[in-house]
């Protein structure tokens, strides 16, 4: 296992263990990430996003495997398996994780799953009918963003200038 397979694996098992400091020290200040949820975000939104996903799941079970680097980018797979807070429906989300590294920290971090699928399983029948749409993935993108800014608005240390 070289060094970047180590960080990417370092960083998961944070994850797995709700450490999410831990997650965050595996970032570097001007990385950034983006999923099908939480779009675009900085180093500090990034890590009030862990920050946030880990303290506000009492169930988060997850496992990864694949983990793949060299010296500049990495992939691996991981699955998730929570209740879905608003809706308080199980989930298991499968997702594909690639990474940039600068030396041992990750600048890039992109994550990709079947938005169809998660929504089916996160929304019933509201995701069975809707989850394909532009319009609906962009109401819980927009819900998903406000969710975050009110977590900033709670812990300042993640604030920017």
């Amino acid at each position: 296992m070289n060094d970047q397979e180590k960080l990417i694996t370092r960083f998961y098992t944070c994850f797995q263990n709700k450490d999410y400091r831990g997650m965050q020290q595996c970032y570097a200040g001007s990385m950034t990430f983006t999923d099908d949820a939480f779009q675009s975000l900085r180093y500090n939104q990034a890590c009030a996003m862990w920050h946030m996903l880990l303290t506000s799941s009492s169930d988060l079970q997850l496992t990864f495997e694949n983990v793949t680097a060299d010296e500049h980018s990495g992939t691996c797979q991981w699955t998730a398996t929570y209740t879905f807070g608003l809706t308080n429906r199980k989930v298991i989300n499968k997702i594909d994780t690639q990474m940039k590294f600068d030396g041992m920290k990750i600048v890039m971090h992109h994550d990709s799953f079947d938005f169809w699928k998660w929504s089916k399983q996160a929304f019933g029948v509201t995701g069975l009918l809707l989850g394909w749409t532009s319009f609906f993935k962009k109401k819980v993108q927009a819900k998903a963003r406000q969710r975050l800014t009110n977590f900033i608005e709670k812990h300042p240390q993640y604030k920017t200038n």
